[in-house]
């Protein structure tokens, strides 16, 4: 299909002017003007650039792009980079904030609806803006059951801090970095956080507070909106799209 047209639905699907956020998010290395095949990954690295050409991508999206409004030179990794893209013929399309936020593909409301809440509304406020969902479970789940049904979907959590006999019953969700919603959640009447990763900073705060939060890993819990913004190009548009998988661990 015509890259323009392609390029055009992206931004207006995906809102991106919407969302105040560090990403410059849409088309941020030029794509040819036709497009038939788009790879997705979570990370703009050059591990993605490569199997994202030698599958013969004309388009790359990803959740974690290229730049994040400082200025950086064309040297280095960075270069390698970016020339992989280009001697490939291959664009790239970055859509952070605004992957995590959307109410059919985005991250947290695919993950809201893997973990079967119902009643969901938007929260977790960023920069003025809900990108997270939170939501209740039709029967109280012991919180260690509430993960195993996320792991079916995106693989075993990373870590789960709970206490053993912790019941869900109200669920907050916001994918990566999450956890600095803690007391967000809390306020909003959650009794447990699904979310991607913490620190060390952030143990003890999560555990002098009555919150259960499951840690399914950044990487696992951003794979989701991909993989459902692919679904949706494929049926609307009738392209043939592609998953590059590279998991960190984190």
């Amino acid at each position: 299909m015509n890259a323009e047209h392609l390029i055009r639905h992206l931004n207006a699907f995906l809102a991106i002017d919407r969302y105040a956020d560090r990403s410059n998010n849409g088309l941020q290395v030029q794509c040819p003007p036709e497009v038939t095949r788009v790879a997705f990954a979570v990370d703009a690295c050059l591990a993605s650039f490569e199997r994202a050409v030698a599958w013969k991508a004309q388009l790359l999206i990803v959740h974690h792009g290229l730049f994040w409004s400082e200025p950086l030179l064309l040297t280095g990794a960075h270069f390698e980079r970016v020339r992989t893209l280009i001697c490939g013929e291959c664009g790239l399309y970055a859509a952070h904030i605004p992957l995590d936020a959307h109410p059919e593909v985005g991250n947290n409301a695919q993950l809201a609806r893997m973990a079967g809440l119902t009643n969901l509304t938007p929260w977790g406020m960023h920069k003025g803006t809900p990108i997270g969902y939170i939501g209740d479970l039709p029967e109280p789940l012991p919180v260690a059951q509430l993960a195993e049904r996320l792991a079916k979907h995106i693989g075993a959590p990373n870590r789960i801090q709970a206490a053993p006999e912790a019941i869900a019953r109200r669920v907050a969700v916001c994918s990566g970095f999450g956890i600095t919603l803690l007391e967000e959640a809390l306020a909003a009447g959650a009794d447990t956080l699904i979310t991607g990763e913490t620190s060390h900073m952030w143990f003890h705060p999560a555990a002098e507070r009555r919150l259960s939060v499951i840690f399914g890993g950044h990487y696992n819990t951003e794979t989701v909106g991909l993989k459902a913004l692919a679904e949706h190009l494929e049926a609307q548009f009738g392209l043939t799209t592609h998953f590059i998988d590279l998991p960190t661990g984190l």
